[in-house]
């Protein structure tokens, strides 16, 4: 398992929302890029990047900020946020983008997601980000009469890189993830699983691994990291030291 940290962008500043609400912003920070690159110096081993302005307005909105957070890494990037087309999707893809999350899209439009496996294989995650086990799209602004594990099914064969399970009530709220959630997802599917949502502290990171689901990747860690109640390289510590255990 990897360990995620996020940076969002909203109004090409770094910021963290309360359960995606975008009236609920605190700023940490007037430059994604460098907070990018702060990560990636302790560590990181890929970032989870998300245009909140493309997600909300269903358009990407920070596409220079976007470009100048990738040319400044070495390590990979995977992209969320108002990627509604093949078009968007090869523009990320192109300035180095090396994972693109489609959500909204992939399931209002059909055969979208299908399609963009083909044509970009091995770069697309799904990003199901549920309220209550129902899906939510747009923003996290409509949620769908559908259960997350019931839209996984017909997902399964078409080439998913991996994904990320983000449970809304827990985002950003430093409660802990939705384990039982992760859980049940992880027995509908044998698609690689991305916690997100609630990963506030080094217990969390201890009870994902202890749930010992050869299908989960990683966890994204964001709000944990800004408010300092994780510390990044006592948990990359954490995880490393598991994985030489499994090797072992």
């Amino acid at each position: 398992m990897i360990l995620i940290p996020a940076v969002d962008i909203k109004n090409g500043k770094c910021v963290r929302l309360i359960q995606g609400q975008k009236e609920k912003e605190t700023v940490y920070s007037d430059s994604p890029s460098l907070m990018a690159k702060k990560w990636e110096e302790m560590g990181a081993e890929l970032l989870h990047l998300v245009d909140l302005d493309g997600a909300f307005e269903g358009e990407p909105k920070n596409f220079n900020v976007i470009k100048e957070v990738v040319s400044s890494l070495t390590i990979p990037v995977e992209l969320g946020g108002g990627i509604r087309s093949l078009k968007t999707i090869e523009e990320y893809i192109t300035i180095g983008v090396k994972r693109v999350i489609l959500g909204t899209a992939a399931f209002e439009i059909k055969g979208f997601l299908k399609e963009a496996c083909q044509q970009f294989p091995g770069c697309i995650i799904l990003g199901l980000d549920a309220r209550d086990g129902y899906v939510a799209v747009k923003g996290w602004t409509e949620v769908m009469e559908k259960k997350a594990k019931d839209l996984v099914n017909g997902f399964q064969d078409i080439g998913i890189r991996a994904i990320i399970y983000t449970d809304i009530k827990r985002d950003g709220m430093m409660s802990g993830p939705n384990l039982e959630a992760v859980k049940e997802l992880a027995e509908y599917t044998s698609i690689p699983l991305i916690v997100s949502g609630g990963v506030s502290s080094l217990k969390n990171i201890e009870d994902i691994l202890a749930m010992k689901e050869k299908t989960i990747e990683g966890a994204i860690i964001g709000k944990a990291l800004y408010e300092n109640s994780i510390d990044f390289i006592e948990a990359l510590e954490l995880v490393k030291g598991e994985r030489e255990n499994h090797a072992g």
